[in-house]
């Protein structure tokens, strides 16, 4: 038997894995995007309000008699005069070349006893942003300018505005949040739209694997129902097939029946004229319409296994087919007092095929096993995996070497001249089976003799 190829995977998993994939990266790239930007705004945000917090500084510095800075009148924002509330100011004295001379000559209350030491070398063109250790060891954002008075020998002025870094982790870490919450409920959705969407896309082609398994196994003749457009017109040339192999098969039928009626006819007249006659002639042409009338018969066989390779939709139930192919060959060999029992066949089988050709295949291994029994014949039956079954037919006979077991199947091959027969039973049997897609083997039977075993498939 040739190895079951492995399936390439499910479509529905395919469609699933790959819909997932690109939601799970859309929302990851839609999360960092809009996380980026809102840290972006909040941060140009907060630029903006110490820019604001400066300029009304520089506004506001004038030097007084004993040439240090005096700020009048005092800021607007009341966290300037709130100690450690996160806002501050403060203003440098520079030395020439810009290099701070004296920290914190004046600052806000907000500081109370402490001075941001901004140790950077100040550069007067354009405001400056920087990150500071401040109060409590808390990271600042610091914005500086460079002033110069317009007093005489005034000596040129840093400005610098401070808030707490935290003013832009909370917010960000709020936002991020709230983010990862909506973000996440937008993929479930996604998920299972999607899944939704896979599931009811795919149901046509649900119902369509289980109108093929019904037909497959003979409950239908063809795929009954509408799809959809993509899928219609596979269904309907597959039912076109369909009606085609049945016409096909109904052909050969009525084909191989006409032939053996056109031909078995006038063999029958030949042989009654024969039996007439004891003389050599007839003598000879009673064995030769013999012989025509086997090959008849096993052409016949191959034509109806053609046929029904096409068409395998027939159910026959196992056990009422052997029980009536018992009672005939009992009645055949009623002489020679042989035990023919089938108490081994297990009820329910069914056969997926053709009754006739079940009795084809059974016969020929009953006649076999009981030409060649010393005084029992055994058939048994029995599920062998799904779809399947397998029947055994033993005898308590001489048996078959191990070596001759495969040629007892060949066209025309008798192992004993001296006992009645053609050779062709157990090759039919064998076309039989392959055409339904079993198979026949011959072994040592339990009994003593032969043991063929005939596996078939099952409704």
């Amino acid at each position: 038997m040739k190895p079951a190829r492995r399936p390439a995977g499910s479509l529905r998993w395919r469609l699933l894995a790959g819909t997932l994939a690109w939601i799970l990266l859309s929302v990851a790239l839609a999360g960092w995007g809009l996380a980026s930007l809102f840290r972006q705004h909040i941060t140009q945000q907060l630029q903006a309000e110490l820019t604001l917090h400066l300029n009304q500084l520089t506004a506001a510095v004038n030097i007084g008699p004993d040439g240090r800075p005096v700020v009048a009148p005092p800021l607007s924002d009341p966290r300037l005069e709130q100690p450690l509330s996160g806002l501050y100011w403060q203003i440098d004295r520079l030395a020439d070349g810009g290099q701070p001379a004296a920290f914190g000559v004046a600052r806000s209350r907000s500081l109370w006893d402490q001075t941001l030491e901004l140790s950077l070398l100040a550069d007067s063109e354009g405001d400056q942003i920087h990150d500071v250790a401040g109060p409590a060891g808390r990271q600042l954002a610091v914005l500086a300018r460079v002033l110069k008075p317009a007093e005489e020998n005034a000596a040129p002025l840093r400005l610098l505005v401070a808030a707490d870094r935290a003013v832009l982790a909370e917010p960000i870490g709020r936002f991020n949040h709230m983010l990862a919450i909506a973000l996440g409920a937008l993929a479930a959705g996604l998920t299972l739209a999607a899944i939704v969407q896979v599931l009811v896309g795919l149901r046509p082609l649900a119902r369509l694997r289980r109108e093929l398994a019904a037909q497959n196994a003979g409950d239908s003749s063809r795929i009954e129902g509408r799809f959809p457009s993509e899928i219609q017109p596979l269904v309907d040339d597959f039912n076109k097939v369909l009606a085609m192999n049945a016409e096909i098969v109904q052909r050969a039928r009525t084909q191989a029946g006409n032939l053996a009626h056109a031909v078995k006819t006038p063999l029958a007249i030949l042989a009654n004229a024969a039996s007439r006659d004891d003389g050599p002639l007839a003598g000879l042409v009673r064995e030769q319409v013999g012989m025509a009338n086997r090959q008849i018969d096993y052409h016949l066989a191959r034509a109806r296994a053609a046929a029904s390779s096409s068409a395998a939709d027939g159910r026959t139930p196992l056990a009422e087919t052997a029980q009536g192919l018992l009672r005939v060959v009992r009645r055949l060999y009623a002489q020679r007092g042989l035990r023919i029992d089938d108490a081994a066949v297990a009820p329910g089988l069914v056969f997926r095929g053709e009754q006739q050709d079940l009795q084809e295949m059974l016969g020929n291994l009953l006649d076999n096993a009981c030409k060649w029994a010393a005084g029992q014949v055994l058939i048994t039956a029995e599920p062998d995996g799904p779809g399947r079954l397998l029947i055994h037919v033993d005898d308590d006979g001489p048996g078959i070497e191990d070596h001759e077991r495969e040629r007892i199947f060949l066209r025309g091959v008798r192992m004993d001249e001296q006992r009645p027969g053609s050779g062709l039973g157990l090759d039919i049997v064998r076309d039989l089976a392959g055409t339904y897609g079993g198979e026949v083997r011959a072994a040592r039977s339990p009994l003593g003799g032969l043991r063929v075993s005939l596996w078939l498939p099952a409704a």
